[in-house]
């Protein structure tokens, strides 16, 4: 374990240093990326501030909603932001929320943009996971691998040697982003990036979060709430596709007929007795993000079929 390091009276912590490294990182990487696919950076410069907060505050968002309960009942522990709780994921999410907004009226489609964002996404996480192995913070169960590693500190509950999960997500994401790179250079059409990387990340998240020992919230789901998830977002993968046919009263009553039956499936959940597993928030993020991202890009390429 490297937590911290000390320079004369400072105190460093190696997982803020690995971090902002990733952060430094990943911009320069997405910037690169960008203007490599001739998309305008000039809205970046105009609205520099805007990116920034729209980072901080994605990246606080995510870290309490996976951990609602502790601010629940500690209300005034959102405002202490120097304590740990931000993820890197959700500040890239807050980018593209930006992003999404600012480029709603550009010739680029947002997709292409996503294109050079989830390659850099991930380079950048990767660090994050490097900081956060140093930290020893979100560790794995024990293992008896000839790699396990063993925590010293009162921060990991096992004395025992322990799967270095941290270095299975850096290592893998390191990798996912050499493929993204491959597939960027051979792809012919927008989204390839998009939907690999994340998909890819998905699988590898929904697999190794199997192997994390550190406490969480779970979440509590049945196979029968997959089973609606999957039809809800093919039923909006269906709309999407008949957007143009459709008319506006169409449209209106085909959305309210989705709405309709999800909420009535939501009320009527208790009752049904179907027998419930225990997920990670990550594992659930990542399902909703297969989807979604499923249903963009198929929804993307019947809009602009020659992107």
């Amino acid at each position: 374990m490297f937590d911290a390091f000390s320079i004369g009276p400072f105190i460093i912590w190696t997982r803020l240093v690995f971090f902002l490294l990733g952060v430094a990182l990943a911009a320069d990487f997405f910037l690169r990326l960008a203007e490599s696919a001739h998309l305008s950076l000039q809205h970046f410069r105009e609205h520099a501030l805007r990116y920034l907060a729209a980072f901080l505050l994605g990246g606080r968002l995510i870290a309490v909603v996976g951990a609602y309960r502790v601010y629940v009942r500690d209300l005034p522990r959102l405002f202490v932001f120097w304590d740990g709780g931000f993820s890197f994921l959700g500040g890239a999410i807050g980018i593209g929320f930006i992003l999404y907004l600012s480029t709603r009226l550009s010739r680029a489609t947002f997709l292409q943009w996503l294109d050079a964002l989830v390659p850099a996404m991930l380079f950048g996480l990767a660090f994050d996971w490097f900081g956060q192995f140093a930290a020893g913070s979100a560790y794995g169960k024990p293992s008896d691998l000839p790699w396990a590693v063993t925590y010293d500190t009162i921060g990991v509950r096992y004395t025992i040697p322990i799967h270095p999960v941290q270095l299975y997500y850096a290592l893998a994401l390191l990798a996912l982003t050499f493929l993204l790179l491959v597939i960027r250079k051979h792809g012919t059409r927008a989204g390839a990036q998009t939907l690999v990387g994340i998909l890819s990340a998905a699988v590898l998240t929904f697999f190794f979060e199997y192997f994390r020992g550190d406490f969480t919230i779970p979440v509590f789901a049945t196979k029968m709430d997959f089973v609606v998830l999957v039809l809800l977002f093919a039923s909006l993968g269906v709309l999407a596709a008949l957007e143009l046919a459709l008319s506006r009263r169409g449209l209106l009553v085909y959305e309210g007929t989705l709405i309709a039956l999800f909420c009535g499936y939501l009320i009527a959940r208790s009752r049904l007795g179907f027998a419930t597993v225990e997920l990670r928030f990550s594992q659930l993020l990542a399902v909703l993000s297969v989807l979604g991202t499923i249903v963009y890009v198929v929804a993307h390429r019947r809009r602009h079929p020659n992107l």
